[in-house]
């Protein structure tokens, strides 16, 4: 009867939370999906898009921290449901707007409720799935992004045949506001709200060297929690600056479900985490992709073809696609397979390695530094551009990755497990 409950609960969890955070995501889009029917209808110039934009890029970097610390103190299923509710009341009231400044400010409110999205799941997952479960589920929750990324816009022209922008924005957000009560009422906690034993209690009996709760200052003085944010500073801002979905979708899942079977073989204990193999290696294809893509991506034409194009040069004739642009998608792929992976497993790993009484806030804190990595990828490296030539933006951004991979590397084996921890098992 126990794993029917569980059985159940998770089924039921995982597809509201899924279908929660896609249309948290594609409510954080809509603005960019019917662009150009807003601007047919108000004379909006550059600067107001920026504005507008970035208002709630900013929201949202803020709220994404200030949640995640709240989620390991507050219920996480009313925070998700309750900004569920806010992201879609605010695109209905935006759908009623007519001003830049309106829009700005609604679409700032907008980022202020995205980022009561993720960091709940983080915490519902880990207090329902088992550690050599975690990172797969993880990773097929995030893909709701994608969905939603890639269906938003075909959805959206569909629907302006038959109505107005601001008849699908009000849709939209009705829709998900909706839906916000829908995971109200499926979405739990933990399993002991249902009656169900902690997984959390049944898997410390397994592991080698359980955590008990430990305070914020514990928790904060763990060197692993600042390796693993300079790592995500650093992999979240090289990914800022070019990636291709299909490559990344499937890296995220790769990385879930391989670095699962790698807990599942070693379990996770103290000092070292069976996903970092996985992760140093993901990180090494990137600074690999980065290399290939400044190296053999130039506008010259060499007299003798290299030897990647005479490898392509078979199927760049029978899909009549040039060879240049063949190789220009599979380093995109590459790239994006790379660098999705370890976004996915800094979050896990933040999470999982973290006492469960502060799970949400040690994401909180690696995610604050994936936004200082892409505000790095925006001005600095644009300003050595400028200074000096994209080729050299390319370089630094290489030997900054290969630093890191090998800082990781060499990091491989040190205390993982943060705040608290039995001094016998020490």
């Amino acid at each position: 009867m126990g794993a029917t409950g569980y059985g159940y609960y998770r089924v039921t969890i995982f597809f509201c939370m899924f279908m929660g955070y896609a249309l948290y995501f594609f409510n954080r889009k809509t603005f960019s999906f019917v662009m150009p029917s807003v601007m047919e209808e108000i004379q909006l110039d550059k600067d107001d898009l920026g504005l507008i934009t970035s208002s709630q890029t900013m929201a949202y970097a803020i709220s994404k921290f200030i949640s995640g610390v709240l989620s390991d103190q507050i219920s996480a299923r009313w925070l998700f449901s309750i900004g569920l509710l806010l992201v879609g009341s605010i695109n209905v009231a935006f759908s009623w707007s007519s001003t830049v400044p309106m829009f700005s400010l609604l679409w700032f409110i907008n980022g202020l409720g995205q980022g009561c999205g993720w960091p709940p799941c983080g915490k519902v997952l880990r207090k329902w799935f088992e550690p050599s479960q975690f990172g797969t589920w993880w990773s097929v929750l995030s893909c709701s992004m994608n969905l939603a990324g890639s269906l938003g816009p075909v959805l959206v022209t569909v629907l302006l045949q038959y109505y107005d922008w601001r008849t699908i924005l009000t849709m939209s957000g009705i829709f998900c506001a909706a839906f916000s009560f829908v995971c109200v009422v499926f979405v739990k906690n933990e399993p002991k709200d249902v009656g169900l034993p902690s997984i959390e209690a049944a898997v410390k009996k397994g592991t080698k060297g359980g955590t008990s709760e430990s305070t914020l200052r514990e928790f904060l003085l763990s060197p692993f929690l600042w390796v693993l944010s300079l790592g995500y500073l650093v992999v979240f801002g090289s990914t800022y600056m070019s990636a291709l979905e299909v490559g990344g979708f499937v890296g995220s899942l790769a990385a879930g479900l391989l670095s699962d079977r790698a807990v599942a073989r070693q379990g996770l204990g103290t000092h070292g985490n069976p996903r970092h193999g996985l992760l140093i290696l993901m990180m090494a294809g990137m600074y690999v992709s980065m290399y290939l893509f400044r190296v053999t991506i130039t506008p010259e034409v060499p007299q003798e073809a290299p030897l990647w194009v005479q490898v392509i040069h078979p199927i760049s004739v029978v899909i009549g696609v040039s060879e240049k642009e063949i190789w220009i998608l599979f380093l995109g792929a590459m790239f994006g397979f790379s660098s999705y992976g370890p976004i996915a497993l800094f979050g896990v790993i933040a999470s999982e390695s973290a006492p469960s009484n502060f799970c949400g806030t040690s994401h909180a804190v690696v995610a604050l530094m994936a936004n200082v990595g892409a505000f790095m990828a925006g001005l600095p490296f644009s300003t050595i551009a400028k200074q000096h030539s994209w080729d050299m933006a390319f370089w630094v951004a290489e030997v900054i990755m290969a630093a890191a991979t090998i800082g990781f590397f060499l990091a491989r084996n040190m205390r993982t497990k943060m705040g608290r921890i039995a001094e016998k098992m020490d």
